[in-house]
């Protein structure tokens, strides 16, 4: 008589409750056992769509989960930007907001602000868009940041 080491479910409801058998049993046991057996054709396309997404919470890109849904997810890498481990955003520093007026990104230095300041005055000055009202105003923002940025680079 072999021994019984091999296991094998009991049903697809008790994957982890095994029967044991012996290598000739279990062959003949794998050979029969159908999971979808006495499952309905929607219900065997619901599971095979269920198991893409490893049994999770799913939803259409681009738009928001189910109600309820997002508190039962565990967000460890923070991608959802709601981690409790993570402190809130802060508000940027007038200096900050001045950095995306000329959009840059720190770390700056002097000569990264002044090339990058007479790329945007050659772009919006009223000058050279022929009195637009809309890139006057642009050209007053970023004469005003650039001011407030040169200040805090050279104090």
């Amino acid at each position: 008589m072999n021994a019984a080491a091999h296991p094998a479910p009991r049903s697809r409801s008790h994957l982890k409750d095994y029967v044991w058998y012996c290598l000739d049993h279990v062959r003949a046991y794998n050979a029969t056992w159908n999971y979808y057996a006495g499952m309905s054709d929607a219900e065997v396309e619901a599971d095979v769509r269920a198991d893409t997404v490893w049994q999770r919470p799913s939803w259409r890109l681009g738009t928001e989960p189910a109600a309820g849904v997002r508190e039962r997810l565990r967000d460890s890498f923070g991608i959802l930007g709601d981690d409790p481990l993570v402190p809130p955003a802060r508000p940027p520093s007038e200096e900050e907001r001045a950095l995306l007026i000329l959009d840059l990104r720190p770390p700056v230095t002097l000569a990264i602000v002044k090339a990058q300041y007479k790329v945007l005055v050659k772009k919006y000055h009223p000058d050279a868009t022929g009195g637009d009202k809309a890139a006057e105003e642009r050209f007053k923002e970023i004469s005003e940041a650039y001011r407030k940025v040169v200040r805090a680079l050279e104090g």
